[in-house]
């Protein structure tokens, strides 16, 4: 199935801006977090097409996965 994914702020260093890729039927986000790279930890906001998601959401066909990471400040 085919996957929109986003990625924001220093997410995009050394990666890509945003990227429609194959994925396997029943594929969760965290399975795409893990594949480039990310720890759970590193996530402050996971949206499937527009809406808050979790790790363990499982992605259907043409959704556009964005994955923003924690914000630190004070």
């Amino acid at each position: 199935m085919r996957i929109t994914v986003k990625l924001f702020a220093s997410f995009r260093l050394g990666r890509f801006k945003f990227a429609e890729q194959e994925y396997q039927v029943g594929t969760d986000c965290r399975t795409i977090v893990l594949a480039l790279g990310l720890t759970e930890a590193e996530i402050g906001v996971i949206m499937v097409n527009g809406r808050h998601a979790a790790l363990d959401y499982v992605l259907q066909e043409g959704d556009t996965l964005s994955l923003f990471p924690l914000v630190g400040g004070g």
